[in-house]
C-alpha cells in the first residue's frame, strides 16, 4: 500500500435532489445485496440514522451526514436536505430496508452498526454520498465498501454536488474548533511512540494512529511524508480541554481511523 492508498425550500431542495438523482447513478458504484430481510423503519432519524419499528437504532456504516440543529447548536449545512433524502429513499423502498451487519456490531451509543439497502439491493450510503449530502469515513475492520464509496464522493466532489458545492477543507493554521472536519496541512515530523505514529502539521494539529491500528496502514510510506501535503479527515479533539497536551504540543488532535482518512495530495 503506497501514499495513494493512504489515502431551500421544498421546491429546491426536491429539483436538488432529482437532478442530482438523475446525473448519478450511486447503484453502480457499489455491489447489489439483493434478497436481505426487509425491516420496518419507524423514523429517520437523520442523515446517517435510522430507528427501526424493533426499537433499534441504525447508522448506517461509511458515512457522516452534517449534523440537524440541537443543544442550542445551528444545523450543519445541508443537515436537513440529508435527512429528507434518506427518508425519501427508504419511502421509495416501501419503508423497509435491509441490513448488512458491521464489525462491531455496535457503536458506543449502542446503536447498531449496518451497512443499509433498498428493497432492489441497492446501497444507501453510496446513493447519499454520490449526491454530496455527506462525507465519507472509515474505521478498522474495513467493512468492505470502502473503495466503492470513495468513489462516490469523488464524484459527488468532482461534480460540486451538496456539500462539495464550496470547499468544506480547513487548513490545519486556521483550526477553531473540535468536532468533524476536513483538514488540509504539509507534514512537518513523523514521530512514532508508545502512543502510536504521531504526523505533525503545519498549525496546532497533529494526526495520530493508535498502536493498535498501526498494521493497517504502510509505515514506509507515513514516514516518508514529511514535507507533503495531506488531506485528512476525521474528529477532531481540543486535547488542550482534555488536559493532554503541554504548551509544546499541538492544541488539536485528530485520531486516523482507517489509511481512507488520510490521502497524499499532488
Amino acid at each position: 500500500m503506497g501514499c495513494a492508498a493512504l489515502l431551500k425550500k421544498a421546491s429546491l431542495v426536491g429539483a436538488f435532489f432529482v437532478s442530482a438523482f438523475l446525473l448519478v447513478p450511486a447503484w453502480a458504484f457499489c455491489p447489489l445485496s439483493p434478497a436481505l430481510p426487509q425491516l420496518k423503519v419507524e423514523r429517520v432519524v437523520d442523515g446517517d440514522t435510522l430507528r427501526l419499528a424493533d426499537g433499534r437504532s441504525v447508522r448506517l456504516i461509511g458515512l457522516n451526514a452534517p449534523e440537524r440543529a440541537r443543544n442550542g447548536q445551528a444545523a450543519q449545512p445541508f443537515a436537513e436536505a440529508a435527512r429528507r433524502r434518506l427518508q425519501l429513499l427508504v419511502e421509495a423502498s416501501g419503508g423497509r430496508v435491509g441490513l448488512r451487519p458491521g464489525e462491531p456490531a455496535r457503536d458506543h451509543y449502542g446503536r447498531t452498526l449496518a451497512h443499509v439497502y433498498d428493497a432492489a439491493g441497492r446501497n444507501l450510503e453510496a446513493q447519499l454520498l454520490a449526491e454530496g449530502l455527506a462525507y465519507q469515513v472509515a474505521f478498522e475492520p474495513a467493512g468492505g465498501l470502502v473503495a466503492c464509496q470513495r468513489q462516490a464522493e469523488r464524484q459527488a466532489r468532482s461534480g460540486r454536488l451538496g456539500l462539495w458545492r464550496s470547499s468544506p477543507v480547513v487548513a490545519a493554521q486556521a483550526l477553531e474548533h473540535g468536532g468533524f472536519a476536513l483538514v488540509r496541512g504539509r507534514v512537518e515530523r513523523v514521530q512514532r511512540n508508545r502512543g502510536g505514529l504521531w504526523l505533525e502539521l503545519q498549525g496546532p494539529l497533529v494526526l495520530r494512529i493508535e498502536p493498535k491500528l498501526l498494521g493497517h496502514f504502510d509505515l514506509v510510506a507515513l514516514q516518508g511524508l514529511v514535507g507533503r501535503e495531506v488531506e485528512a479527515r476525521g474528529w477532531v479533539v481540543d486535547r488542550a480541554r482534555r488536559g493532554g497536551a503541554n504548551a509544546q504540543q499541538a492544541r488539536w488532535m485528530l485520531p486516523l481511523t482507517h489509511a481512507a482518512m488520510l490521502e497524499v495530495l499532488p
